[in-house]
């Protein structure tokens, strides 16, 4: 029997509005709160369903990166709130500062990720993660070392992305698990194209989220996700000092459970700002065709696109996007 052909879908370009949308609601918690505080008291809202030996999924940034989270922010939760987790990150498919253990490690040292452990995961080898639902993978290929742990805390800057349009929790893992010689390959190119980066828009996601959802399957309950909307650049953390200058403002944090209502609802608080202030980053999601990483997320039955977005700040009552964004200022280095 042949095997049928996987066909990406569509629509990756076109923003559903909330009204548009189905479904059950999910919780998502935000904060206005741009500091180690704000970080510490929107991670206690996520946090009951760690447990065990936890890793912190973030991104370490490139040397001298501008726009990666504060270290003094990690730094500080980790001392308070999680003496114990150790940092996880992957070498990575290009060849740049990250692509090898040895120059990794280098990386971390100058970016200051000094004050915990970094477990580089494909350090030792890989391990076939599952992929149930999916339709083009069976299995993708993480770092080894995630099988060592019990719980996940994916802690990621939200920003915009080259190739994905913007990058979210479900990037942070869905690339930064991945391991940085098959894994990447898997999501990023054909077999024996000559282009490493030749799989782009629908089914760029497609992958992507795949492999974001064979780590959430691992850890199941217990994975929890916390984004960082500041410093936000249409590029990734990936380009480092090359990175287009920031002109989006910085909004607060986002935590939930729920990675497809974590995402949804960042990308759902660009769209809420002024046509001015939001141009930027949402042109770069829609040429890249990125809005097809949500939708792909609810065909996988990964989470909601519907939620009650509780501000901490006012003893959790619920706040439209409107008025999340509504103070936000042009931003300044």
């Amino acid at each position: 029997m042949n095997k049928i052909k996987a066909v990406p879908g569509t629509g990756g370009e076109h923003y559903v509005s909330y009204d548009k949308r189905s479904g059950d609601e999910s919780i998502v918690y935000f904060t206005k709160d741009l500091s180690a505080l704000g970080l510490r008291k929107i991670f206690d809202k996520v946090s009951g369903r760690l447990s065990g030996k936890i890793g912190i999924k973030l991104h370490t940034g490139e040397k001298h990166g501008p726009n990666i989270i504060p270290r003094s922010w990690v730094e500080a939760l980790i001392k308070e709130d999680l003496p114990d987790a150790v940092i996880v990150e992957t070498n990575t498919y290009y060849d740049g500062d990250r692509y090898t253990t040895d120059k990794h490690r280098e990386t971390l040292k100058v970016n200051g990720w000094t004050f915990c452990p970094v477990d580089i995961l494909d350090e030792n080898g890989t391990a076939e993660f599952p992929v149930r639902g999916g339709k083009w993978f069976k299995g993708v290929h993480m770092g080894k070392n995630l099988l060592n742990y019990d719980s996940l805390f994916v802690l990621t800057h939200f920003k915009g992305h080259t190739q994905g349009g913007f990058g979210g929790s479900a990037k942070n893992i869905g690339i930064g698990c991945a391991d940085g010689r098959i894994g990447k390959a898997q999501i990023h190119t054909t077999p024996g194209s000559s282009d490493q980066w030749d799989i782009k828009k629908e089914e760029f996601m497609e992958r992507m989220m795949e492999s974001a959802k064979a780590v959430v399957d691992h850890f199941g309950n217990n994975i929890c996700f916390v984004n960082v909307m500041r410093n936000m650049s249409v590029s990734c953390d990936c380009e480092g000092l090359a990175a287009a200058p920031v002109v989006t403002p910085n909004v607060g944090i986002v935590a939930s459970t729920d990675i497809l209502a974590v995402d949804q609802a960042c990308v759902d608080l660009v769209y809420a700002m002024k046509e001015q202030d939001r141009h930027a980053l949402v042109e770069r999601i829609e040429s890249r065709h990125g809005l097809r990483q949500l939708s792909y997320m609810k065909e996988l039955h990964m989470g909601n696109d519907k939620y009650k977005l509780l501000d901490i700040d006012n003893g959790d009552k619920e706040i439209s996007l409107s008025d999340a964004v509504r103070d936000v200022v042009p931003f300044k280095e």
